[in-house]
């Protein structure tokens, strides 16, 4: 159960980098629920890409097809972190939405996920309300179990940030 303490700690020191971008506010902090249920952040680095982070408690039966771990049924821990690019032409509209995309990693543990870890496919959507600095958002995501077993599965979550 120590593991998830590294997944926090990676967490805090990568909301605390300051970075330049030509955004006006270029870090947002919400929720999300869903497959986690708990905290998300984004961290943009540039006008088009940013990391996203999800802390939080997956409390879903068992995902993973052909798991053959010692699953529990319980609640897990879980952490993710994407690297995400943006695109902001696909949808005309008068509004500000975004179609996402990315690559990234999950970590849950507990419940018999004893630190598995994943590789996350990440596809979304995102609104910005006008005037407003905070951002809507629903993702579909892939993964890709690699231990302690293998095996594949689908996270998805909807949710909302408020930019800082």
């Amino acid at each position: 159960m120590k593991h998830p303490w590294y997944a926090f700690i990676a967490l805090c020191l990568f909301l605390t980098v300051q970075v330049s971008v030509a955004q006006e506010r270029n870090f947002g902090l919400g929720v999300i629920l869903g497959e986690p249920t708990g905290i998300s952040a984004k961290l943009w680095t540039s006008p088009g890409t940013a990391f996203d982070f999800g802390l939080g408690w997956s409390v879903g039966g068992d995902r993973i097809g052909r798991y053959d771990g010692s699953y529990n049924g319980g609640s897990r821990i879980h952490f993710h972190m994407d690297y995400l690019w943006h695109a902001f032409d696909l949808i005309p509209t008068a509004e500000r939405v975004q179609i996402f995309y990315g690559l990234g990693g999950r970590l849950n543990n507990g419940a018999g996920y004893n630190s598995s870890l994943a590789i996350r496919g990440v596809f979304g959507a995102a609104w910005f309300p006008s005037e407003t600095p905070i951002d809507m958002f629903l993702e579909l995501v892939p993964s890709l179990q690699v231990t302690s077993s293998t095996g594949f599965g689908f996270d998805a979550g909807i949710g909302a940030r408020y930019y800082f």
